[in-house]
């Protein structure tokens, strides 16, 4: 039975620190992850971070970085606890089952 884990970071930095922690400490597929904004617009998250904190200029008047960025999770088996930690570890704000 194919289950899915989805989580929200609030950088897409955290995202794609959290896509190295379930591949490669849980031995998920990488093909079985998958990164995208929560909503319809494109986002780099909602708060800056790592080099993009150093380097981007000030957003303008009103600019905003956008919503969280969302890593869902297909897998099969009993892994549930174990890819929530990694999740979790990585800085997820939220993470849900579906």
């Amino acid at each position: 039975m194919e289950n899915t884990i989805i989580a929200e970071f609030d950088t897409r930095r955290a995202a794609e620190l959290a896509v190295e922690h379930v591949v490669q400490e849980c031995g998920v597929q990488r093909t079985d992850v998958f990164v995208q904004p929560t909503g319809g617009a494109n986002t780099s998250g909602t708060r800056k971070a790592g080099a993009d904190a150093k380097s981007a200029p000030e957003p303008e008047q009103g600019e905003k970085l956008g919503g969280p960025i969302e890593v869902s999770v297909d897998f099969h088996g009993d892994d549930l606890k174990r890819i929530k930690d990694a999740l979790k570890s990585a800085g997820a704000n939220t993470v849900r089952s579906k």
